[in-house]
């Protein structure tokens, strides 16, 4: 499984040698962590989440044939996105 996300993300993105896949076995699940260039981040998730969402399903039903639980999740490098919070609505008295 970890070959086929592996070759499914470095097929989408800019910078393939940057893709690091993980796996890590949880207490319910396997769950493999995707590490790769922050600017690819978009690509690999894509327009909303629709790509993403496709290769977990892809892994899931595969996992299912092999009686396995699994977990996809793009780990964003140290520091992320800076996200500025909303602006307040104006309140009006």
């Amino acid at each position: 499984m970890k070959a086929f996300i592996e070759y499914v993300v470095k097929e989408l993105v800019d910078f393939p040698e940057q893709v690091d896949i993980r796996e890590v076995d949880g207490e319910r699940a396997l769950v493999f962590e995707v590490r790769l260039n922050p600017s690819d981040i978009g690509k690999v998730i894509g327009k909303s989440g629709r790509t993403i969402t496709a290769i977990r399903t892809l892994l899931i039903n595969a996992a299912a044939k092999n009686s396995k639980r699994v977990m996809l999740e793009i780990i964003e490098p140290e520091g992320g996105r800076q996200r500025t919070p909303a602006p307040e609505a104006p309140v009006n008295p």
